[in-house]
Formats: C-alpha cells, sequence, structure tokens
C-alpha cells in the first residue's frame, strides 16, 4: 500500500471491478483511449489496445481518497521488462484537475524505482491529450518522441501522433 497526503493507492482486487467499470462508461474519460465511446463489458467484450483492469491484473493500483475511501482511478506500473515499465492511469472525471493524477503517479514511480527495480520509466498518450501530458512533465517525466500510428479506427486527434515521456532512475528527484 502506498499513501500521498490525498490518497492511497493499493494493489487492485476484484472488489474493484465495478469502479473500473464506471470509469469506461464515462465517455469523457474514454475520449482519448477511444473517441469517447463508453465501454459496456457487461454485454461485450470489444478488442482493444488499451489497459481495462477487471481487479485481478498483478500491476494496477487502486487509488482511494484517504480521508472517506472514494475511488478515485487507478495506477499501473506494467513492465516492459526487468528494468522498464509503462505508467498508466485513469481517473474519474469528478476528480480532474485536483492534483489526484500527479500525486498518484509521482508515488507509483518512486516505488517503481525503489521497490520494484525499474531503470526507466516511459509514459504514453495522444500528443492533443495536453492534461495528461501535463501529468507527465509535473513528475518530472521528459518528452522523448512522437509516433504516429494509422489506427484502423482513428480517433480524432490521433493524426497529431502518440507522444512518449520517459523518465529514468538516475534522473528521478526522489533519488
Amino acid at each position: 500500500m502506498l499513501q500521498t497526503k490525498t490518497l492511497t493507492l493499493s494493489r487492485c482486487c476484484p472488489d474493484d471491478r465495478a469502479d473500473f467499470i464506471g470509469l469506461e462508461l464515462d465517455p469523457e474519460v474514454m475520449l482519448f483511449l477511444n473517441g469517447g465511446h463508453a465501454i459496456d463489458h457487461e454485454r461485450s467484450e470489444p478488442a482493444t489496445s488499451f489497459l481495462m483492469p477487471r481487479g485481478t491484473e498483478p500491476y494496477v493500483w487502486t487509488a482511494r481518497r484517504r480521508a472517506n475511501g472514494a475511488f478515485v482511478g487507478w495506477f499501473c506500473l506494467w513492465p516492459e521488462s526487468e528494468t522498464l515499465a509503462e505508467l498508466g492511469y485513469r481517473l474519474r472525471r469528478t476528480d480532474w484537475g485536483q492534483g489526484l493524477a500527479s500525486e498518484g503517479a509521482s508515488a507509483l514511480v518512486g516505488w517503481g524505482f525503489q521497490n520494484g527495480g525499474y531503470d526507466r520509466i516511459v509514459a504514453t498518450t495522444m500528443a492533443v491529450n495536453h492534461a495528461s501530458r501535463r501529468v507527465m512533465e509535473k513528475i518530472g517525466m521528459s518528452y522523448a518522441r512522437t509516433v504516429y500510428v494509422d489506427f484502423p479506427d482513428p480517433v480524432p486527434g490521433s493524426e497529431h501522433g502518440e507522444v512518449w515521456y520517459e523518465l529514468t532512475r538516475s534522473g528521478w528527484n526522489g533519488a
């Protein structure tokens, strides 16, 4: 378990499933993932290229408010190799703009460098997702590159590419 000023991050569990699915039902939360189409996995299981946790994923952490236990969202450090992980996060729209994404992401990155054994952590988002890019920059990540992918069902703004950010253990301010 990780605690920040505002959040408690704990490894996800099956009891988190309804909260995770609730995030995917919000078109604004899904805007930069699939164009804002709410996903209802109770009815169908579409093939997706992004993480959709259900409470059994070993690398996903559930974020709740320390004050009242209210669900905020989730964070993950997905291992790409023994020394490289990819940071991901998704928060409820009502919790946007409060610094919680940066707070939770920073805590998990710190855990990744201190306990996870990672030497480098990366994160990606659509180039037009300025809020997510700000989170990455606030936690010390640096822009690395933009890649252009030809999606079969492109999301508005995807023509501007996916940006990659990264942070190394030696560049981390908690080192």
